[in-house]
């Protein structure tokens, strides 16, 4: 079981239910160590006072603020933990929401919420089903690491889950990162549609989803282990060139797609790029003059 990374409480009205916080997801990724390539000697980080100059432990590191260039404002991990906030010591839930109305930009990581002692179980189970039958996610403030955040609780197989959010202020504008307006064709689209449905999938499960990097890394250090070559890398599938016209893209995606699925390959249903027809100049025709009205005057 992963250690807890935080207690406290979940604070649902004048529901109070006594929790632990630990980690719901694990990093399988391959930790590389710096070292000296002429004697393989292990390079390490040493921190150091500028002002005394030399190594200290980690004893002696605390946390500060610079408020001028001479004066710092020292702060200690107690005068955090001890702030006068609410969220200091509980995760208190602000409102109930759709989950599609929180932008997924804005979710983080995600921790496990464990009852804390026999007084937690019921409680913890209330909100759990009350999440679970509503289709709603909670929206909560908590403090932890010297900031308060935002948080989203959710339900994950009776277990309520903890996603970290992002302020709205945190966010940046993506507008400037837009290209400049184009027109697409209605048979792009239709094409584009035609794509996703040949790529749709009921769930994440099969060897595609699989972190391959990591099994390539490890290959790699087995094969140096045992003094032997390390595997080649696989030829690209296909041709290199690349494939201006975004119709043609499309169906052939659209095969490929399809013949991996074992389903047949000969794509009828995407539909040809139409040339798009010259527009004929509008007449001008004069305009009529209703009988027996005369011009408004203008006042």
């Amino acid at each position: 079981m992963p250690r807890t990374v935080w207690s406290g409480a979940i604070s649902f009205g004048l529901v109070t239910v006594p929790i632990n916080v630990v980690s719901a997801t694990e990093d399988h990724s391959v930790r590389f160590h710096q070292y000296h390539l002429e004697d393989m000697g292990r390079v390490r980080v040493r921190k150091f006072c500028e002002a005394e100059d030399r190594e200290v432990r980690n004893d002696e590191i605390g946390k500060g603020y610079q408020l001028t260039k001479e004066q710092v404002i020292p702060i200690s991990d107690d005068e955090l933990r001890d702030l006068p906030l609410p969220t200091a010591k509980a995760i208190e839930i602000e409102a109930f929401v759709p989950l599609e109305s929180v932008d997924p930009i804005r979710i983080g990581e995600g921790y496990y919420l464990q009852p804390s002692g026999q007084v937690a179980h019921k409680p913890y189970k209330l909100l759990a089903q009350a999440l679970g039958r509503s289709a709603k996610v909670a929206v909560a403030k908590y403090a932890w690491s010297g900031r308060e955040r935002l948080g989203l609780l959710r339900v994950r197989d009776d277990v309520i889950v903890l996603h970290a959010m992002r302020w709205p202020d945190e966010i940046r504008d993506p507008t400037e990162l837009l290209p400049p307006p184009v027109e697409l064709s209605d048979e792009e689209v239709e094409g584009a549609l035609a794509l996703m449905d040949s790529m749709t999938r009921e769930d994440l499960e099969g060897g595609e989803f699989q972190d391959t990097y990591t099994e390539a890394l490890e290959q790699i250090i087995e094969a140096k282990r045992e003094h032997r070559e390390p595997p080649a890398m696989p030829e690209p599938e296909g041709e290199s060139g690349q494939i201006v016209d975004l119709m043609a893209a499309l169906t052939q995606s659209v095969q490929k797609a399809r013949a991996n699925r074992g389903e047949d390959a000969d794509v009828h249903d995407l539909p040809k790029k139409k040339k798009a027809a010259k527009k004929q100049p509008a007449r001008k025709t004069a305009a009529k003059k209703t009988p027996g009205r005369k011009p408004r005057r203008s006042a």
